[in-house]
């Protein structure tokens, strides 16, 4: 049974940094892309990064202080924020689709009913 845990939100000061995890069972994090997203209150669902074996792609808000990496043997997807911005807090949900969709070259992997399976969310709350 596939299924996707994250953990690692929280509450943190603008400019701070989180590290979200999103760990995975019931498949092996190689063979597919995982994707970060979040949702705000009274905001869509919106794609964060995706990463495969191969490549990480980010969206343009988070480009060069987000930052995707995966342990293989703990089969563990990570996700470095780095100078947090209140804008930033929401819901960080992970969620898991075929590799071909995550892309460098284009934002096609946005698109949320690529992605089969989701996580239950984390919270992750800039403020001061």
């Amino acid at each position: 049974q596939v299924q996707l845990v994250e953990s690692g939100g929280g509450l943190v000061q603008p400019g701070g940094s989180l590290r979200l995890s999103c760990a995975a069972s019931g498949f092996s994090v190689d063979d597919y892309a995982i994707g970060w997203f979040r949702q705000a209150p009274g905001n869509e669902r919106e794609a964060v990064s995706c990463i495969t074996t191969t490549v990480a792609s980010y969206a343009h808000s988070v480009q060069g202080r987000f930052t995707m990496s995966r342990d293989n043997d703990k089969n563990v997807v990570y996700l470095q924020m780095s100078r947090l911005k209140p804008e930033d807090t929401a819901v960080y949900y992970c969620a898991t689709t075929d590799p071909r969709h995550c892309s460098s070259s284009s934002y096609y992997w946005a698109v949320i009913r690529l992605w089969n399976y989701w996580g239950q969310g984390t919270q992750v709350t800039v403020s001061s």
